[in-house]
């Protein structure tokens, strides 16, 4: 199982988690070739499983942890 898919594009802003609409940081391709799309909360309360029955597991989370170049100082 891989943990990045090079034939999937990086999800962008409009990738929506298919359970609560927040952003989507987690894909998950399914054996039928069906995804489903994630936020890095619901993603991660379901990884153990979805990591079971999925062909593929794209995780870009860590894009959360990046501070925006535009922040302030007190943002930092």
């Amino acid at each position: 199982m891989t943990s990045a898919l090079a034939s999937h594009p990086r999800l962008s802003a409009t990738d929506r988690c298919d359970r609560c609409g927040a952003q989507a940081y987690i894909r998950v391709t399914m054996p039928s070739g069906g995804e489903l799309l994630f936020c890095a909360h619901h993603g991660r309360a379901h990884e153990a499983k979805l990591r079971e029955v999925a062909v593929g597991f794209q995780d870009q989370s860590e894009l959360l942890v990046e501070t925006p170049a535009t922040a302030g100082e007190e943002e930092h």
